[in-house]
């Protein structure tokens, strides 16, 4: 079986700088494989150079210049052209149609996330499988960023996308972790990737849970947010069309649909993947499964949570353990590949 490397890569400096140092490590064949699909071929055709693109960078720039000018260090960095990389940032945001919305689930549906509140003077424990195709495995990156200004912040990365909308934390003791979704309720707006990043410079729940309550969002993700300081763990559901944010109080798990009965009238689309393992997290965490780590669930091999399918895996499975005054964090790169990476992020 292919080993899953997951590179390490350090960055310094602004964000045009931190932006074509993560370009020039995305520079692979990977990269190159990802921008010749049918579906990214699909896509250029149909919206370079679109009004709707446009709209997108326009809501970007001016409500984060800063990460845009990062997405413009990633080209650069990657020798591709701005718009290329924009437009693969973007691809959630520019499928509209019902058709597409539903292609999209079917295809590329993944990710399941347990969330574990404090108990007694334990940590809050927030874990997350991120799931995506075969070929990804092997082609992916942990940065560790120490930007001119702001947060040091640290996240997992695919290769041309902005970071953020994957899994990682800040020294502010934020952890935030994604799922896929899929309301069809698109619009005009500031990209989801975009918001993802900016949540990796909140210092605090008030601040992220304030990112995704804006009402010019194109679309959207679920968002597991949690807080070192105070050990606590929301589940956000934000799609463009509103934000439901519930602090986690018993252990929970979290697939790839909207759970919340106010988007009741919110027509998505549920893959079978995303029911049955939120249905299998469900049922693990009711018969106490945790009592053997967060591991337990995600790993578990009766289920379909950890993927080892023809066309899903699962990239990696982080464990953030959130202390008052640091964040102890590891990252398994398979079953039999545990702890690839690990650390301490302290608090400040």
């Amino acid at each position: 079986m292919k080993k899953n490397l997951i590179t390490c890569v350090r960055a310094k400096g602004n964000a045009f700088e931190i932006g074509c140092a993560l370009g020039k490590a995305n520079a692979t064949s990977f990269l190159e494989y990802r921008l010749g699909t049918e579906q990214f071929r699909a896509l250029d055709a149909r919206w370079r150079g679109s009004e709707y693109l446009k709209n997108l960078e326009a809501a970007a720039r001016a409500a984060y210049p800063r990460y845009v000018r990062e997405i413009e260090g990633i080209a650069e960095g990657a020798g591709k052209d701005f718009e290329t990389i924009f437009l693969l940032n973007c691809q959630a945001d520019l499928q509209i149609s019902e058709a597409a919305a539903t292609q999209n689930s079917v295809a590329g549906m993944g990710c399941t996330t347990v969330l574990i509140p404090a108990e007694g003077n334990g940590p809050a424990v927030i874990a997350h499988n991120e799931d995506g195709e075969p070929d990804y495995l092997g082609a992916n990156f942990w940065i560790e960023i120490e930007p001119d200004d702001g947060l040091a912040w640290s996240s997992f990365m695919t290769p041309g996308m902005l970071p953020g909308g994957t899994f990682g934390l800040n020294e502010s003791g934020l952890v935030q972790t994604i799922n896929e979704i899929t309301p069809n309720d698109q619009k005009p707006g500031v990209p989801r990737q975009v918001l993802c990043r900016a949540i990796l410079d909140a210092k605090s729940l008030e601040d992220a849970v304030g990112i995704l309550k804006r009402n010019d969002r194109s679309c959207g993700f679920h968002h597991t947010l949690g807080d070192a300081k105070t050990r606590k763990v929301l589940s956000v559901e934000a799609p463009a069309s509103g934000c439901v944010a519930v602090e986690v109080t018993e252990p929970r798990a979290h697939a790839n649909h909207l759970l919340s009965g106010e988007f009741s009238g919110l027509k998505q689309t549920i893959g079978a993947s995303s029911r049955d393992r939120q249905e299998a997290a469900d049922r693990m965490i009711a018969e106490g499964a945790l009592a053997g780590g967060a591991e337990a669930v995600l790993f578990d091999e009766t289920t379909p949570i950890f993927k080892e399918w023809k066309d899903s895996r699962t990239l990696a499975t982080s464990i953030f353990e959130l202390f008052p005054n640091r964040i102890e964090w590891r990252i398994h790169a398979a079953r039999d590949e545990r702890n690839a990476l690990s650390g301490t992020m302290r608090v400040v």
